[in-house]
């Protein structure tokens, strides 16, 4: 009984032996990725590895809460303002939803609200007075051609009437002399008066000049048919007497091709302390992807963008002055593609480093240059690698600010492109001909690469796609410290999210930073299934915050003057070896022209730290900032805001 009992179970155990081996057989691939798993966890979050590397965090927000982040703007309160508009959701478009969130990140809470317009790929940059300047937006998503039912483009309007200007309303219908073919105006339009012109000499009167505006028309009904493929005059039925003589049409090509998308004239200043929009003057132009520049003067450049008929706007650029809050026309001309990166330099003049985030001619306005907006003249500067691979392309103001040296990182080729660019290249504005050289290489093609400064010097460049929107599953999922010293690049812990369009990066006043969004094509790697905006936010902790401590820093001024001092305190201010006046970022699209790191000078005695504001104002432009010290070991303090009047 004994035996037999004895033979069952080792019968059972070789059973069961088997069985292990089998299932560890089929199953050993995900037994050894949950293993590899836990033990990368465990790696990753190893205080030393921490501390060569830094840590990665993920923060998703209650489902109420969540957005399709495509702008985002450190705010003078230390809170984050999060803006979606429609999130590139056109059904949100049209049932008028539009998002804000303003999230603090310290106590992480998180609030609605109210967003007057479709703020989805407006411009926006700080403002002296605290405010967030907010310009440009949504009028009308794409339509892509097969989803066009009405032939339609733009139609030029003349008045030669040197009298009186003309307004046509919207449904204005206008009639090709040649093809007969009817198209109605979707908006109204005001067409100037004309120019009687003089010869300069004789004074003899050689004619008028019209007047001109430009409006989108589509055919009154649907179908091929209605396509014109030539020029032609139209008559604008309505209109009697002089006006009809006077006023007439002329387009080109009106078709059921893909139509852009179309922007809005409207502005507005976020107030961080009310947490409101509060509506300005709107622009002259409707811009669609704008870029906002702070000049010498403390007013705004507004350039680039998509007009109200989603053309690109041609080369008309205008100025905000944060007094009145209008805008005015400059008296220049210069067209670039949207979103160009542009920067004012100590001299006044703007630097434009030939990065953008898209739409325009791949041959007007795509090389890099320094321009003179008083007088429009641009010089371009040479050397950049990889030229055709600006689009999508991050520019990066290296620290410290007096050096007005640029990093230009990455970048795919024009449009759809597949091309993508392992480059970063260097340009140094003090030297005597300015001159790309490149430094060093990320490793792979990367477009949307984002780029933060920090306050030890480096900077922080992560994510990125290889491919348009991370097509084919090329999200990048890498981080790299450059020092600017050194010129080395050298990675750190990887994300733990991948982010290509429509995502970004803020540095935090604690010293972390902030990623946000990511709007992928699709979804698997075969290019089958639709893409899903990324709504987590991540926060990266740099290496400096692993180490056993950090100074502090209290108390002093809340104003500065440039080329004034101010004294704060730090029980560690023996070893402070850096001061550092960092402007909080305002970014989307792989573009963030505001954020610079200055070098303040300082002096200590006993647990006091005196510094002093460059005298500069194109260096220190006005406005709120960080002020952070870091010590023998670049360890940062936490930041104290501090205006520049």
């Amino acid at each position: 009984m004994n035996d037999r009992a004895g033979r069952r179970r080792a019968r059972r155990l070789a059973i069961g032996t088997a069985v292990v081996i089998a299932l560890a057989g089929m199953n050993g691939p995900w037994l050894y990725r949950v293993g590899s798993e836990k033990y990368h966890q465990y790696q990753i979050n190893r205080p030393e590895y921490k501390a060569d590397n830094g840590h990665w965090k993920t923060v998703e927000f209650p489902e109420e809460y969540r957005l399709n982040t495509i702008h985002a703007a450190l705010l003078r309160t230390g809170k984050i303002l999060l803006v979606a508009g429609s999130g590139n959701n056109q059904d949100n478009f049209d049932a008028k939803k539009f998002d804000t969130r303003i999230w603090d990140p310290v106590k992480n809470t998180i609030k609605k609200v109210p967003t007057p317009n479709d703020l989805f790929c407006t411009g926006h940059t700080q403002l002296a007075n605290g405010n967030l300047l907010i310009a440009g937006g949504t009028k009308r998503y794409e339509k892509l051609q097969g989803d066009v039912k009405k032939a339609g483009g733009l139609m030029i309007v003349y008045n030669e009437n040197p009298d009186k200007p003309i307004t046509l309303p919207a449904g204005t219908r206008f009639t090709g002399k040649e093809n007969g073919k009817t198209f109605v105006s979707k908006d109204p339009v005001l067409v100037p008066r004309a120019k009687k012109q003089f010869d300069k000499e004789t004074g003899k009167f050689l004619g008028n000049d019209p007047g001109v505006g430009r409006i989108y028309v589509e055919a009154a009904k649907e179908g091929a048919k209605y396509e014109t493929g030539t020029q032609d005059n139209y008559t604008v039925q309505g209109l009697t007497g002089a006006d009809a003589r006077n006023t007439y049409g002329i387009a080109q090509k009106l078709a059921l091709d893909k139509k852009d998308f179309q922007g809005i004239r409207d502005a507005y200043e976020f107030d961080p302390v009310a947490e409101k929009y509060i509506k300005v003057d709107p622009m002259k132009e409707a811009r669609w992807y704008p870029t906002l520049t702070t000049l010498s003067d403390g007013k705004i450049l507004s350039v680039s963008g998509l007009d109200d008929i989603g053309q690109l706007v041609p080369g008309k650029n205008e100025i905000y002055d944060p007094e009145t809050k209008k805008w005015t026309y400059t008296d220049k001309v210069r067209q670039f593609p949207t979103y160009p990166a542009l920067f004012l330099m100590q001299n006044g003049k703007v630097f434009y480093s030939g990065a953008n985030a898209g739409y325009g001619p791949d041959d007007v306005g795509r090389d890099p240059g320094v321009w003179d907006v008083d007088t429009n003249k641009f010089t371009k500067v040479p050397g950049m690698s990889d030229a055709n691979m600006l689009e999508t392309a991050n520019t990066v103001l290296l620290p410290p600010a007096q050096d007005e040296k640029y990093m230009v990182i990455g970048g795919g080729g024009v449009g759809e492109s597949k091309l993508s660019s392992e480059k970063t290249r260097i340009v140094d504005l003090k030297a005597d001909n300015p001159r790309f050289v490149d430094g060093p290489s990320l490793g792979k093609g990367t477009r949307y690469p984002q780029a933060s400064v920090l306050p030890d010097d480096s900077v922080l460049v992560s994510g990125g796609s290889e491919d348009y929107r991370g097509r084919s599953d090329s999200n990048i999922l890498e981080a790299r410290l450059y020092d600017p010293e050194t010129n080395e690049l050298d990675r750190v812990a990887d994300p733990l999210v991948g982010r290509n369009y429509h995502s970004g990066s803020l540095l935090l006043p604690d010293g972390r930073v902030m990623f946000f969004g990511s709007d992928s094509l699709f979804s698997d790697k075969a290019n089958t299934k639709p893409g899903k905006f990324e709504q987590r936010i991540e926060i990266y902790s740099p290496p400096y915050l692993f180490r056993d401590a950090r100074p502090s820093l209290s108390g002093g001024p809340q104003t500065i003057e440039r080329g004034e001092t101010g004294t704060f305190t730090s029980q560690h201010a023996s070893s402070i070896k850096k001061v550092r006046l960092i402007r909080p970022s305002a970014s989307t699209h792989v573009t963030d022209v505001d954020q610079r790191s200055i070098a303040l000078d300082f002096k200590t005695s006993g647990n006091k730290v005196t510094v002093t504001v460059p005298e500069n104002r194109n260096l220190v432009q006005a406005g709120w900032y960080m002020l952070f010290v870091a010590d023998d070991e670049g360890t940062p303090s936490e930041a104290q805001w501090v205006r520049i009047p």
